[in-house]
């Protein structure tokens, strides 16, 4: 006859389940940011701009509230129960991502899925980290620097080493780019990515990497919005939609403006009313594949948060997670797809070798915040 288990050996059996539930939440989340931008590949004659609105209309406005709908109850009473300088907060930090989503698709523009993604991933999860540490925010107000915190216990050094070899990554997988712009003919680097040009590239990524960092601190700061929509009758997984769509929404303003001006430099702005080359068909296609992009893109996000839950006092290790994830799918797509098609030896090693640094570095942060 079965023993029964021990009372702690089912609590830890279902704390481990829970946990890789947890993990492979996140990890979805990272294969929804290394694949968003894959539909881009087949819009045609629309300005790059145009599309990017569209992306983020049906990514940051449509499907936020569309997500709370399904998942909390009665959502708009609980953002509007949280205090104005929460939700100002979230939409600042919103902002600022705002910011970084634009350089994130010039990023891809000229380095492709693979390099970019690495790169700017990399940097966005050491950006992460460090800016919590030296800057401390409370109440709305700026209370100054705390280097100290930096290295004053064992953790945070270990979250500094951390960091610290994330750099490395990025200087390895950044040495691969070099050395795949030097040895490839021009031809050939525009047939896996039109519009390759490495110094714009990393100038791109390393702005992507620091403002898209703002997007964790935005999902991080209103705790209080979780708990009111857990309140609500939502499941706890669903607990973080409403902050979700307060810090897109708050991204939004900045990805209109920007799309407005280069629509009105451009004079792109019949993109959105005139028929393309191929007609209705053509049209209803590119916005389709706008909008889907806007979809996927979301959702990364949306596992993330789902995910936290799952993980007890664990959820730190979400946004880590998600960024190593979101490298090494994007590395597979940028193999798959051609990126490093034609390279030698030496980028193929820097590559791989930036990769496992990139990966190693993550669980390092994560030890150190533990």
């Amino acid at each position: 006859m079965r023993r029964a288990c021990a009372p702690e050996l089912q609590i830890w059996n279902r704390f481990d389940m829970d946990a890789i539930l947890g993990m492979l939440v996140f990890s979805m989340g990272g294969l929804a940011g290394a694949t968003f931008l894959l539909p881009a590949r087949g819009i045609r004659n629309w300005a790059y701009e145009s599309w990017w609105f569209v992306y983020a209309f049906i990514g940051l406005i449509v499907c936020p509230p569309v997500i709370c709908y399904f998942t909390v109850p009665d959502f708009w009473s609980v953002v509007g129960k949280v205090p104005t300088r929460v939700l100002v907060l979230c939409s600042a930090c919103g902002a600022m991502w705002g910011v970084g989503a634009l350089c994130w698709g010039l990023m891809v523009r000229y380095l492709g899925i693979g390099l970019g993604l690495a790169v700017g991933c990399g940097v966005c999860s050491g950006t992460a980290t460090l800016i919590p540490k030296v800057v401390k925010i409370a109440e709305g107000r700026f209370q100054g620097f705390d280097f100290a915190s930096l290295y004053n216990t064992s953790g945070a050094r270990i979250v500094l080493l951390g960091v610290l070899l994330s750099l490395v990554g990025i200087v390895f997988v950044g040495l691969a780019g070099k050395f795949k712009e030097n040895e490839l003919p021009e031809e050939e680097k525009k047939k896996a990515v039109a519009e390759f040009d490495f110094r714009k590239g990393v100038v791109t990524a390393l702005m992507a990497g620091v403002f898209s960092a703002f997007m964790n601190f935005g999902l991080q700061f209103a705790p209080e919005m979780e708990r009111m929509a857990v309140e609500a009758g939502a499941k706890a997984c669903w607990g973080g939609m409403p902050v979700i769509m307060v810090v897109l929404w708050g991204g939004f303003v900045v990805e209109l403006a920007w799309c407005m001006q280069q629509n009105f430099k451009n004079r792109t702005f019949g993109d959105y009313v005139r028929l393309p080359a191929g007609g209705a068909g053509r049209y209803l296609a590119n916005v389709l594949l706008a909008g889907s992009i806007g979809v996927i893109w979301v959702m990364q996000f949306v596992c993330t948060k789902a995910g936290e839950p799952m993980m007890g006092d664990m959820k730190y290790i979400s946004f880590a997670v998600m960024m190593g994830t979101t490298i090494l799918f994007s590395t597979l797509i940028g193999v798959f797809t051609g990126e490093w098609r034609g390279t030698g030896g030496r980028t193929k090693a820097s590559l791989a070798l930036g990769l496992v640094v990139l990966v190693v570095s993550f669980c390092i942060i994560s030890l150190g915040s533990k």
